[in-house]
């Protein structure tokens, strides 16, 4: 008898194939594979409108027709809104008196109601320097001579305006310190009793407040 043959297939019959293991794909995102979209920039600090209040002490000469100048003590408030870096609007009261003007026994007064734009030539974080030009009325009461020395007493509410400007320093976020200087136009009755025009001179010192606390920038 043969003996076995060493190449005789002594193979064992294979196992049973693994079975496929099912993987859950998803797909990404979409938020992944889009641009991310860029945001506004950011106004810059200073552009936004402001609004701030002022109050303090006025010290006014006036020149009146009839009887030389006056000098006149009183108080100014002011409301103003910034509307960006280098310009605004302004509403500007006062009323100045001056009391036994040229020992007549009566009192000048000077009251003043004004707008108009102001502008910001320079506009820094704590020192900044305006200029303005208002428009409005005045009513000034006092007594005026006429030609034949009898000394009377009127009022007169006409048209006037003021040119002028000064300097603001900031002390905090909230408060400021103002310095300003306006030629005005007013009118009174000259030595005939007719209304002329007069000239004004007015320094005005006041504590602002912001009402939002902005800083400006240059």
């Amino acid at each position: 008898m043969a003996a076995p043959s060493n190449g005789a297939n002594t193979s064992e019959p294979s196992g049973p194939e693994p079975a496929p293991i099912p993987v859950l794909v998803q797909p990404a995102p979409a938020f992944l594979f889009t641009r991310p979209q860029k945001a506004p920039p950011a106004a810059p600090a200073g552009h936004a409108p402001e609004l701030n209040f002022a109050a303090g002490f006025s010290v006014t000469s006036m020149g009146l027709p009839s009887s030389g100048r006056a000098a006149l003590t009183g108080v100014n408030v002011s409301a103003a809104m910034d509307t960006g870096r280098r310009a605004g609007l302004k509403l500007d009261i006062g009323y100045e008196r001056a009391p036994n003007v040229y020992s007549s026994g009566h009192s000048v007064s000077l009251l003043n109601y004004l707008v108009g734009p102001v502008f910001y030539p320079t506009n820094g974080t704590q020192l900044s320097t305006y200029a303005h030009a208002l428009f409005g009325g005045a009513r000034v009461t006092g007594p005026f001579s006429i030609a034949n020395g009898v000394v009377n007493v009127g009022y007169v509410n006409y048209p006037a305006w003021a040119i002028g400007g000064g300097a603001e320093y900031r002390l905090s976020p909230a408060f400021g310190f103002r310095v300003g200087v306006d030629y005005m136009h007013t009118h009174f009755y000259n030595v005939s009793g007719a209304v002329r025009g007069q000239n004004v001179v007015q320094v005005v010192s006041s504590i602002v407040y912001y009402l939002r606390n902005p800083f400006r920038r240059n």
